[in-house]
């Protein structure tokens, strides 16, 4: 008897069905293939799932053979979900249990198998479910703990369940499958620091409000202690609250990463991912033989920050320029092409290069100017004064929900202003959609064209100047750009020393 049921494999964040179809022939040696191009936890499922059965109270075919198919035979398959499947299809294929046919059809099954029978918790769950109701399938079994994450999907009939024995026990309609409330409408728990606690650093503070109501890239520039991983850190405060779509996204990500906790399935607060100068190309960028998200797609829709940017090699910060521009990272291996997004805001901090040839050529080296032409705001930030630091309370300073505010306000005229448009922020603006929508007066166009002359712009950095530009203006209320946000747009493409 032959049997087929139907799961899911990840690659990148996306998730592709594959049929488990299940034989069991009689045979003298009784033995267990599975083929279909599976990776090394799938093989090893064959010891998993025979002891899962013995386990639950069921026989294992004896004098037969079980071949597993995984298809389609060409796209390689990852990971322990397809443990589930296959036991139910050896114990139906080999007439040890018996299923209703009524609604298998439509049923997709996701879960690892350990000795004694229970359902272990699996990754990339929500790419699963979502692929599942996309290609319409009306009912989901996961293991128990992914019942949060699974549900999170609307339309979708989610079983989390315990065991093997459970799943068979539900889908006979034996027992009723345990409700799942989605912590969907759970707070975000924000803990972020507060501007308001930033002593000075007016004008480091109003770079960051551009950078987060427009979604451009900073570079913070000045001593040891005078407070950029602090404003760093500050920065994911001021953002506006993911919208739904935006946390399903997120999440997808952290599921597939095995970085989701498993106490807050849906994740509702923007990333920051901290990135220590050590870090390999591969760990930013992602990758691997089995390709796997980096930090640039883990800091997605949220802020990655580089702490002492000159002491990143090279060839490591290379590697950022395509995914800045293009935000999201293309990973080519040789069982095919993944696509990780990778939409963030760049913060980057490093201390002033010192005042001699050798410490600027060293600069230099490290960080090229194709790299710093996608840097939109370079601040010099100066030490505090000690009268800052000896007030008691930071009088008058404005705190994050103020200013987050702001940058609320000036995100949705971005959205009324990119409506039928595929973006959402003025970074994300073409030079087409500069042409049609960012027009300057004669006197922002000649300030501009004198400053482009002055400094060598390259036309990046000229069209990213007048993006800068657009986003002060929203901040402004302004419709319209005018000289005094192309003047101080121009203010922030200062020089570093390199």
């Amino acid at each position: 008897m032959l049997t087929k049921f139907t799961s899911f494999t990840t690659l990148g964040i996306n998730a592709y069905p594959v049929d488990v179809e299940v034989g069991v022939t009689p045979s003298s040696e009784g033995r267990f293939f599975i083929v279909g191009l599976g990776d090394a936890a799938i093989q090893e499922s064959k010891q998993r799932v025979i002891m899962a059965m013995k386990s639950s109270g069921y026989k294992t075919p004896m004098g037969r053979t079980m071949t597993v198919n995984l298809a389609p035979a060409h796209i390689r398959k990852t990971g322990s979900r397809f443990d589930l499947p296959i036991a139910l299809g050896i114990l139906l294929s080999s007439g040890t249990i018996d299923l209703p046919p009524e609604g298998l059809e439509k049923t997709a099954l996701l879960g690892e198998l350990a000795f004694d029978g229970s359902l272990r918790h699996i990754t990339g769950v929500l790419s699963c479910v979502l692929a599942a109701r996309e290609m319409g399938m009306k009912t989901v079994v996961v293991p128990e703990l992914n019942g949060p994450e699974a549900a999170l999907v609307p339309g979708m009939r989610i079983l989390a369940l315990k065991s093997l024995r459970d799943t068979i026990a539900c889908l006979r309609g034996e027992m009723e499958a345990p409700t799942i409330k989605p912590p969907a409408c759970a707070a975000p728990t924000i803990s972020h620091v507060d501007f308001a606690d930033v002593r000075g650093q007016t004008q480091a503070k109003r770079a960051l409000e551009i950078a987060a109501a427009g979604g451009h890239n900073v570079l913070l520039s000045g001593t040891p202690g005078s407070g950029k991983t602090l404003l760093a850190n500050a920065l994911r405060g001021i953002l506006p609250p993911l919208t739904r779509d935006e946390s399903l996204e997120v999440t997808g990500i952290y599921s597939v990463a095995n970085l989701l906790p498993g106490s807050t399935p849906l994740i509702q607060e923007r990333p920051l991912r901290t990135v220590h100068h050590t870090a390999s190309g591969i760990a930013i960028v992602g990758g691997g033989q089995h390709p796997a998200p980096g930090e640039i797609s883990l800091a997605h829709r949220g802020v990655l920050f580089l702490d002492e940017l000159a002491e990143f090699p090279p060839q490591v910060l290379e590697v950022l320029r395509q995914p800045m521009e293009d935000r999201r990272i293309t990973i080519n291996r040789a069982q095919g092409t993944v696509t990780f997004p990778a939409d963030f805001i760049l913060v980057a901090a490093m201390n002033p290069p010192k005042f001699s040839a050798a410490s600027t050529e060293r600069i230099k080296r490290r960080i090229s100017a194709p790299l710093l032409d996608r840097i939109d705001l370079t601040i010099d930030v100066q030490p505090v004064e000690i009268a800052d630091l000896q007030k008691k309370g930071n009088v008058g300073a404005e705190t994050s929900a103020v200013i987050r505010a702001r940058v609320a306000g000036a995100r949705a005229k971005q959205v009324k202003r990119f409506l039928g448009r595929s973006i959402q922020t003025n970074k994300e603006m073409s030079v087409k959609d500069l042409e049609e929508l960012c027009p300057l007066d004669s006197k922002s166009a000649a300030l501009l064209r004198q400053a482009a002359e002055r400094l060598s712009f390259s036309a990046r950095t000229y069209h990213r100047t007048i993006k800068v530009a657009r986003t002060i203006a929203d901040l402004a209320g302004c419709e319209d750009i005018g000289i005094t946000h192309v003047a101080e747009a121009l203010q922030y493409r200062q020089s570093v020393g390199v």
